[in-house]
């Protein structure tokens, strides 16, 4: 009788999900290193408009034609208020996602000199 086994492949994060993710992170580096919050998400125009997104965690998302596309600022709020901008910029990486490819379950050669891992 053949066994059938069931593969388990985790689930792909969008391209909307990873930078929404990217810039979450990017946030809480700033909030977490500057005693100053975070004021405002900066992003090329055609990326706000092709994510549409008006906020993100509470923060404005607004267009900046000086941001290339696949990249972000988080705004420092001190910067806001002395006129200069703090730049922190995520670049993103293209994926490529692969075909999954079933693997057999890993064994353990088993003898009298096989000991278990510690």
């Amino acid at each position: 009788m053949a066994t059938t086994r069931i593969v388990k492949i985790p689930p792909v994060a969008t391209p909307q999900g990873k930078n929404l993710e990217a810039i979450s992170k990017a946030i809480d580096q700033h909030n977490t290193n500057c005693p100053f919050p975070a004021a405002e998400v900066r992003m090329n125009p055609f990326e706000v408009e092709r994510l549409g997104w008006d906020e993100i965690r509470g923060l404005p998302v607004v267009g900046d034609p000086q941001i290339s596309t696949g990249r972000f600022r988080i705004v420092c709020s001190r910067d806001l208020d002395d006129g200069g901008i703090e730049i922190t910029e995520a670049v993103a990486e293209p994926i490529t996602v692969g075909t999954p490819v079933e693997t057999p379950e890993p064994y353990a050669p088993v003898g009298p000199s096989w000991k278990p891992p510690a």
